[in-house]
């Protein structure tokens, strides 16, 4: 019996991905025959007040979406580099109000660039659903990815993030059976998040080129954009997954980046754009004769 793929039997129907900012981005890089480039950056990593200045360097350098970290003291999808960055960031006072004043700070300077608030449901929980809704929209928000909110415990977030205009991107793992396939994309609006590998953020690459077929399969049964993440780290990865998947997610290498520059803020922003831009380069797709 032959491998058995998200595609097999995954039909939603008439259902469509909502037509909100995230949505649009990936019909802009489908368009442009490319990947749609998504990058993670933990906020407040070095700090709160340098935030706006990475999640920039990282726009102008060709990232379509950012995925702004909430640091959270007890992750469970996060390898050693993304802990590190959320222990930095708690140690320098981040707080779930001060990420959202970072993103009006982003905004107010005029920079566009997709954002989606990624982290843990106990934040969001304690700061209550509704609030965090609402004030993530004012703040810039195009969507929340939470990590550990499965589709069917999300309706208390899910209809005020709807009624707020935000989107919520569910993930799917590659143990994910056909079925539950089926519902995840059913209730994603924006994007899917793919997730390439068993294990933590960070870990050593799987087949990436299955990983992007895998999600080129489930992007055309279902009707939304898959875009795939964990493992992909250098330009190479990601055009292997790039030729086939709607996006490309790349964090912990990012995060190294920054990691390695310590207080040197100059030395991260450079490093970010360097990297950001090679990435960006692979997710163009060859030219067919």
């Amino acid at each position: 019996m032959g491998r058995q793929t998200w595609g097999e039997g995954v039909h939603v129907g008439a259902t469509t991905p909502s037509g909100g900012r995230l949505a649009a981005t990936f019909a802009r890089a489908r368009a442009e025959d490319r990947a749609a480039l998504v990058i993670y950056l933990c906020a407040g990593d070095p700090s709160l007040a340098d935030t706006p200045r990475l999640v920039r360097a990282a726009a102008e350098a060709g990232a379509d979406i950012v995925e702004l970290g909430m640091p959270f003291s007890d992750p469970t999808a996060d390898g050693p580099a993304i802990q590190r960055a959320s222990e930095r960031a708690l140690s320098a006072g981040a707080t779930l109000p001060g990420v959202l004043g970072a993103l009006r700070e982003l905004r107010a300077g005029g920079c566009d660039v997709r954002v989606v608030r990624f982290g843990y449901y106990i934040p969001i929980l304690a700061y209550g659903e509704a609030e965090l809704a609402r004030d993530a929209a004012a703040a810039g928000v195009d969507g929340l990815l939470v990590v550990d909110l499965p589709p069917e415990e999300a309706a208390p977030l899910r209809e005020p993030a709807t009624a707020a205009g935000l989107d919520l991107v569910p993930l799917v793992a590659p143990t994910t059976g056909i079925e539950r396939a089926r519902a995840v994309a059913a209730e994603a609006t924006g994007f899917v998040y793919a997730v390439s590998m068993t294990g933590v953020t960070g870990s050593a690459a799987g087949d990436l080129a299955e990983a992007g077929a895998r999600a080129s399969e489930l992007a055309e049964a279902s009707g939304r954009p898959v875009a795939v993440g964990f493992g992909v780290k250098t330009p190479e990865d990601a055009a292997a997954v790039a030729a086939q998947a709607d996006g490309v997610v790349v964090g912990s290498a990012l995060v190294r980046r920054v990691e390695a520059a310590g207080a040197d803020v100059d030395a991260a922003e450079a490093s970010v754009r360097e990297l950001v831009g090679a990435l960006s380069k692979a997710c163009q797709r060859p030219a067919t004769p």
